[in-house]
């Protein structure tokens, strides 16, 4: 058996191989990262006259293509934690630190039968979490624009917020298209503003709201000599902001189409959407590399973390906030989702809350106990049963209403 040791880099790749005995058989090169580098490599691997297995590091994103490139050509591929390689590296003999000494560090990692390679999810499951990973960017982009736009407010209109709690419902962002300075409002003509919001509203709203928002806007402390540049900036952001939406609805129904195509159950747990579920079956992929439920935490970063120096321990505990973010943001927006359509986690949340503890202690707990449902459904591939009445409309986490 030969074992290859190949270092991961953007541009190109350091390797070595060792036989059975550690003694180096095929002297440190480097190769391009591109497909005719691949090939010199796989032209001196072929010259080893026995069974092959390659180990390299998941550094970055830059060992994927070169991961999928081997397996088609049908060899046994370790990807292994850079962490296990330094760690390996640091109780060896040799101290020194170049990168083709790297290279020979994984190989002897592999050979010496101590290496527990990391589990890569199927191109079905990594795409989903390629997909719900770009709509969290997409999220975050939309949240920047939601407050530069709620700055523009403070100044021209600071009383908006009593008048919309949600100043980008569609009916207010219909508004904030043709006004946005205390003054634009409340030189609007009654009669159109209150057609302007029964058409907003779909005839929800009406002149009530009209009269409430020229009052506001007459007694308003709103600066005026920004009209116009406030209009134009609330405008640009507008757009991008309903852009921005548009990408991710798009998003959720890719996400929705990879997701059936697998069999799971998590979206028959309340609080779980569609897209959520994708999110959370794509960073956790197979569920079976998580022997418990507690290691399964802590790869969510819901683990609390004890200081502790000396005699001294810390009263409260922190989230360690390890392992993946994406996972952590996914369980707890469903978290929230879940303490208001499952009775069973809603009177947990309840319970804690009334036991003293702070919001987010109790979202903790909330989490970790969805975290346990969403272990067994994935163990066991069953659906969830809901405890306490039949399930309820689960709303998607960024449904808008006016």
């Amino acid at each position: 058996m030969y074992y290859i040791g190949i270092d991961v880099a953007k541009h190109h790749h350091d390797a070595i191989a060792l036989d059975e005995a550690g003694q180096v058989v095929i002297p440190p090169f480097r190769f391009a990262n591109t497909r005719q580098g691949v090939k010199e490599l796989l032209d001196r691997v072929h010259r080893l006259d026995g069974p092959v297995q390659i180990a390299l590091e998941s550094t970055g994103h830059y060992w994927l293509a070169l991961y999928e490139h081997l397996l088609k050509h049908g060899y046994s591929v370790a990807v292994l934690n850079p962490l296990q390689i330094k760690a390996y590296r640091q109780v060896g003999i040799r101290k020194t630190k170049t990168d083709p000494v790297d290279s020979f560090w994984i190989a002897d990692f592999l050979r010496i039968g101590r290496a527990q390679p990391m589990v890569v999810s199927p191109p079905n499951v990594r795409q989903m979490r390629e997909l719900a990973r770009f709509r969290f960017t997409l999220l975050n982009r939309r949240a920047d624009i939601q407050r530069r736009a709620l700055t523009i407010l403070d100044r021209v209109f600071p009383e908006y917020h009593t008048l919309f709690s949600r100043p980008f419902s569609p009916t207010s962002r219909r508004l904030l298209r043709q006004a946005v300075t205390a003054h634009e409002f409340a030189s609007w003509p009654l009669q159109d503003l209150t057609e302007a919001i029964r058409q907003a509203s779909r005839g929800r709203l009406g002149r009530s709201l009209a009269r409430r928002i020229q009052s506001t806007a007459q007694h308003s402390l709103g600066i005026c000599s920004l009209e116009m540049a406030a209009g134009m900036e609330m405008t640009l952001l507008l757009d991008q902001w309903e852009l921005l939406t548009q990408q991710m609805d798009a998003l959720d129904e890719c996400l929705a189409t990879l997701l059936a195509q697998e069999e799971q159950y998590l979206d028959t747990i309340p609080g779980i959407s569609t897209t959520l579920a994708a999110t959370i079956l794509g960073e956790i992929g197979d569920i079976h590399r998580f022997p418990s439920l507690k290691q399964l935490v802590a790869y969510a970063g819901l683990d609390p973390t004890i200081h502790q120096s000396g005699q001294f321990q810390a009263t409260q505990a922190r989230l360690s906030k390890r392992g993946s973010p994406y996972l952590r943001r996914a369980v707890w927006m469903a978290a929230t989702m879940a303490r208001q359509y499952n009775p069973d986690l809603a009177a947990f949340y309840q319970r804690k809350r009334r036991q003293g503890k702070h919001h987010n202690v109790a979202m903790a707990a909330v989490c970790h106990r969805l975290l346990a449902r969403i272990y067994v459904v994935l163990k066991e591939q069953r659906p969830y049963e809901v405890r306490g009445p039949n399930k309820p409309h689960i709303p998607r986490p960024n449904e808008q209403t006016a």
